[in-house]
């Protein structure tokens, strides 16, 4: 399937009369759940239905809590990719006034600044009919945490660029002026889960929070023997 042990699983050999285990990791899960429905050939798609199959009916085993956060992770993996930002259209408010969204394109790149790895999001659109270039740069903060940040001068571009990430993501971004008068405009993990959404963004982003979170646990029972991914 393309799962790679690190990022997707892990292995513990078996030695000393002790049993070995293949342990999915929450990432893992989730890939699986989206190359279930979105892989590259229909072989892949198939052993990774069959795989997302079997961890359903393991996690069912474990019971009803881990069969439920189990599910969830599933979900999201399968939503990742789902749309396109080419031609999105929707109209949010903000501050009182409606805002219609246009999506000419977008991308999502990792970059390296002083040995730390950055995400930015970068997205073509048109807002309220004014169209131009909107960026937020992904680091990792306080505790691993994922968090974006942009800075705006100008009240009516703040207000466009918080209606953009709101119409992409479902969430509305944190905005406030700072005390040099500039406008940041601040993202969190649920809005990058939003951006995942979009097929020209969901490698890039995917592949960033497997590089940077020092967080991965195992989803699961804490005994597996599943088969190796």
């Amino acid at each position: 399937m393309g799962l790679k042990e690190g990022r997707h699983f892990a292995v513990k050999m078996p030695e000393e009369g002790r049993d070995g285990y293949v342990r999915i990791l929450k990432e893992g899960l989730a890939r699986a759940a989206r190359l279930s429905v979105r892989g590259k050939d229909e072989q892949q798609r198939r052993l990774a239905a069959d795989f997302v199959k079997y961890i359903l009916e393991r996690a069912g085993e474990a019971g009803k809590e881990v069969s439920e956060k189990a599910q969830k992770i599933i979900e999201e993996g399968m939503s990742r990719g789902s749309l396109t930002l080419k031609g999105f259209e929707r109209e949010v408010e903000v501050n009182g006034e409606k805002y219609k969204v246009k999506v000419i394109d977008g991308e999502a790149v990792e970059e390296d600044r002083g040995g730390r790895k950055l995400l930015r999001i970068k997205i073509t659109a048109e807002v309220g009919g004014v169209r131009r270039d909107y960026t937020i740069t992904y680091g990792r903060y306080n505790k691993n945490a994922a968090k974006g940040f942009a800075v705006e001068r100008a009240e009516a571009d703040a207000e466009r660029h918080s209606a953009l990430v709101e119409a992409l993501t479902g969430k509305r971004p944190r905005v406030y002026r700072m005390k040099d008068g500039r406008i940041r405009i601040e993202c969190y993990e649920g809005h990058l889960e939003g951006f995942m959404r979009y097929d020209e963004l969901a490698d890039a982003i995917e592949e960033w929070l497997e590089e940077t979170d020092q967080r991965a646990t195992p989803t699961g029972c804490n005994r597996p023997s599943w088969s190796p991914a």
